[in-house]
């Protein structure tokens, strides 16, 4: 299984959950994992996805979310499960 680890961040709107989600499941991408939180009107978001079944390329996926992000106010990072493990192992 190929996984890839997206995070979203920025100030708490209607419409960041069903924006990002509405884009993986048009793009085939399955929610493995879903974590979210609001601190001081502050979003927060993280989600372990399967890109497998992804109907588009790893970086094209990468750079739309981000794009999504920016349409809706929030920065979306998207990073494959090995690279995130790598970035951040002690």
């Amino acid at each position: 299984m190929n996984k890839a680890i997206i995070t979203v961040v920025g100030k708490d709107t209607v419409g960041i959950i069903a924006k990002v989600c509405t884009y993986l499941a048009n793009n085939k991408i399955n929610i493995l994992d879903i974590s979210q939180t609001i601190v001081s009107g502050y979003f927060n978001m993280m989600m372990i996805v399967d890109i497998d079944s992804s109907t588009k390329p790893f970086n094209d996926v990468s750079e739309e979310l981000e794009q999504v992000g920016k349409e809706i106010g929030v920065v979306v990072k998207c990073q494959l499960e090995d690279i995130f493990d790598s970035m951040h192992r002690i």
